[in-house]
């Protein structure tokens, strides 16, 4: 089979395409002729040694994906050869070989089938953000609810994959969306998918233009996306007992970070997992997820679909800052 290999941990850049033998599916495993691939940043992190996982090499990427099961090992009951299904979160990408390739091996436990309505191409880009979006809002309470109705949602980053799924699925929870975005034809979109105010982080008065928007609320909960120096001002537009839900880090570290910031308002950090998720807790997560959408008909947004030769380029569109998911179509 054709595959896009990473023979370093040198960047995507250095990827190659390339014969390699086709996955053979294990016990509990189902064999995917990829019809569509999605990259995500974590894809791009990992290729330069900057992710918990260091898979041996010579590996290939891809966490998302959906294809056809063209075979199955011993003990798999939930889907049969000749099923359509997507692959939720699990270690493909990471540990084991990803959907850069024409067929890739999924847990049979962490494959759905492509929801009623949905294309392809959604089902291939929509698991990873938004299963990372729900944790991103539920991670506060045990077990993990939404934060109560009404409470405002700050999401940095909110034109990218897991902004728009944070989104999505904050306003199925009757939570108020503030969404940050340094493209005015972007914020529009965001305003039209259902983010109730859009702010640009570069202004020097944002913090006054999110606390006047607001007032006489506060800021609850901020779904972080990109970290880097404007983090220090999330903690700040925080109200009292507010959390910061940390998913990606796009710009960088956080400088000078001073702890005591977090004191008399009691906030709180934390990072958001999605290898917490069991198999069995992803599946049920996914059906709330499904049904939060349908109810709204809302579906993931696509930036571009490019085609499996130019998966380079996808990665540096991945890279400029696009308006929803990037998508390789593998197969026909």
């Amino acid at each position: 089979m054709r595959a896009w290999v990473m023979d370093s941990y040198d960047g995507v850049e250095k990827m190659q395409m390339r014969d390699v033998p086709d996955p053979q599916p294990g016990p509990g495993q189902v064999l995917l002729r990829v019809k569509f691939a999605a990259l995500n940043p974590a894809d791009a992190f990992l290729a330069r040694a900057m992710y918990p996982a260091n898979p041996p090499l010579p590996h290939i990427l891809g966490r998302d994906g959906v294809g056809e099961v063209v075979a199955a090992g011993s003990g798999v009951t939930n889907v049969r050869v000749g099923d359509v299904a997507g692959i939720l979160r699990c270690e493909v990408g990471v540990s084991s070989w990803g959907t850069l390739a024409e067929k890739t091996v999924a847990p049979a436990p962490s494959v759905a089938p492509v929801p009623a309505g949905w294309k392809l191409e959604e089902m291939a880009c929509g698991p990873l953000a938004l299963l990372t979006a729900y944790q991103a809002l539920t991670q506060w309470s045990d077990p993990p609810a939404p934060p109560p109705p009404g409470s405002v949602v700050l999401v940095t980053g909110a034109s990218g994959g897991v902004g728009i799924a944070t989104i999505y699925l904050a306003k199925s929870m009757n939570l108020t969306v503030a969404g940050l975005s340094r493209s005015g034809e972007k914020g529009a979109k965001l305003k039209q998918l259902g983010a109730d105010f859009i702010f640009d982080p570069s202004s020097p008065e944002v913090r006054s233009e999110v606390g006047k928007a607001l007032a006489p609320k506060k800021v609850d909960l901020v779904v972080d996306n990109v970290g880097g120096p404007f983090f220090n001002q999330l903690i700040a537009m925080l109200g009292y007992g507010g959390r910061i839900s940390v998913v990606g880090r796009s710009a960088g570290p956080v400088p000078e970070f001073n702890t005591a910031s977090l004191f008399f308002k009691r906030n709180r950090i934390g990072g958001v997992a999605v290898s917490d998720f069991t198999p069995e807790a992803a599946q049920a997560v996914w059906k709330d997820i499904v049904a939060r959408l349908d109810v709204m008909h809302r579906r993931p947004v696509i930036d571009h679909v490019f085609p499996f030769a130019e998966v380079k380029q996808a990665f540096a569109r991945l890279g400029q800052g696009p308006m929803g998911k990037i998508v390789i179509r593998v197969g026909d």
